[in-house]
């Protein structure tokens, strides 16, 4: 019997195979499914591989094809589903509000999950999810005011373009664009009155992608 990390990877795996035609990058199905390191991912694909339900193909990077698919969804699945129904039922879902985040002058985000704050469950579907408050008005062009919540989507890495938050020498967090050039990155507000803050890449780490935003009037 499958658990629900290996069905909902399984699934994943046939999923992009079918539409694409390519196997997902480990960053996307660790991101899918909601794990926090790729050394998981290995895991779930080893099981999944001796239980005959994928095969590793020769001489490709990552590329692997569904043999075959489980004949009934595992109980532990269908469990997790009735949750997620009951959850969209009642219209939203509790997730950890982490503290306020800057999006003017770069602050240290304060994890502090004995504190939750309410979600609609269709911004949260899928992967780990925690809310910021923001402070400044260096977003606004991007319609993200001072005093909103940000939702954002656990992940360690994002394209260019993107709404992050950018940890910055593991000491301060900031909310910006993303925008990687070689070995340097554009920290990019959406504000004409501020400027970029460019920095080595090494200096940056993603701590998250900006998925909506929640604003109280």
């Amino acid at each position: 019997m499958l658990t629900v990390k290996q069905y909902n990877l399984l699934m994943f795996i046939n999923k992009v195979n079918r539409e694409t035609g390519q196997c997902p990058s480990f960053d996307e199905m660790k991101d899918a499914i909601g794990l926090k390191s790729k050394s998981g991912i290995h895991a779930l694909i080893t099981s999944l591989e001796e239980r005959n339900f994928i095969r590793r193909l020769p001489h490709k990077a990552r590329a692997m094809e569904v043999i075959r698919l489980p004949r009934f969804k595992p109980q532990a699945v269908i469990d997790e589903e009735k949750k997620r129904e009951e959850a969209l039922q009642n219209g939203s879902v509790q997730i950890p509000l982490y503290g306020k985040i800057a999006a003017g002058t770069p602050i240290e985000a304060i994890a502090d999950e004995t504190e939750t704050v309410a979600v609609p469950f269709n911004m949260v579907s899928y992967g780990q999810y925690y809310a910021l408050k923001i402070e400044g008005d260096s977003m606004t062009e991007a319609g993200i005011l001072d005093g909103d919540t940000a939702i954002i989507r656990k992940q360690n890495h994002a394209d260019n373009g993107k709404i992050v938050v950018a940890l910055v020498d593991n000491a301060e967090a900031t909310l910006k664009v993303l925008k990687k050039d070689g070995n340097v990155v554009h920290l990019v507000p959406c504000n004409k009155d501020y400027k970029t803050k460019t920095l080595p890449a090494e200096r940056v780490k993603v701590q998250g992608i900006l998925a909506g935003i929640l604003r109280q009037y």
